[in-house]
């Protein structure tokens, strides 16, 4: 019999393998929207654009996500038990090497799609960053019960799409969710290593 996860009878622990495949599909299927959508309407991509300040405002607006995570965590309960079965479902069966994926894969497909072509499309303003932001948040959410991972989600979409808006430069939120995901992902495995868990 398998040990069950926390909060959520009815889902079983996923393998190493089983996490990697779910990350891997789940980009390419966000990168065929993407294309099918440029594709089959006349929006465009926002650009890309190399620059030190992108790099640097994106990688301050990692960190600064990673942050804010763990003060929300330690001061809302619902969130940190949302966030706990999250972590548990996907990082427990991943190794470090694995982290670079985790970082790389959402940070480039669902930045594409959210703040690249659906935001533009929507409108470039409050109202594209607020309905492209709730999108977000419903991506994240993988039962009722995650409520506060989607509340959260959309606010880190509100920020990631205000970037762009202030920048014009899809650089800044691809790099600020590829850092905040591989900070925070390394800091948990390492917390869960030093515990003795992972």
């Amino acid at each position: 019999m398998t040990k069950q996860l926390p909060n959520n009878p009815e889902i079983e622990p996923l393998t190493r393998i089983q996490v990697l495949i779910a990350m891997g599909v789940t980009a390419i299927v966000l990168l065929v929207v993407t294309k099918l959508w440029l594709h089959f309407s006349s929006g465009s991509l926002l650009p890309i654009k190399w620059t030190e300040m992108a790099l640097l405002l994106g990688l301050g607006i990692g960190f600064f996500v990673t942050g804010a995570s763990a003060i929300v965590y330690r001061l809302w309960p619902a969130y940190q038990r949302s966030a706990d079965f999250y972590l548990e479902l996907v990082l427990k069966p991943l190794v470090l090497p694995d982290l670079i994926w985790l970082g790389l894969l959402p940070g480039l497909s669902e930045e594409l799609l959210f703040r690249g072509l659906m935001l533009p499309t929507v409108g470039l303003n409050v109202t594209g960053v607020v309905i492209t932001s709730l999108c977000f948040g419903i991506l994240h959410m993988s039962s009722l019960q995650q409520w506060p991972y989607m509340v959260w989600a959309t606010v880190v979409g509100l920020l990631l799409g205000f970037s762009v808006l202030a920048t014009g430069n899809l650089l800044v939120p691809i790099v600020a969710h590829i850092v905040t995901n591989l900070v925070s992902s390394c800091i948990w495995k390492l917390g869960n290593w030093n515990k003795g868990v992972s």
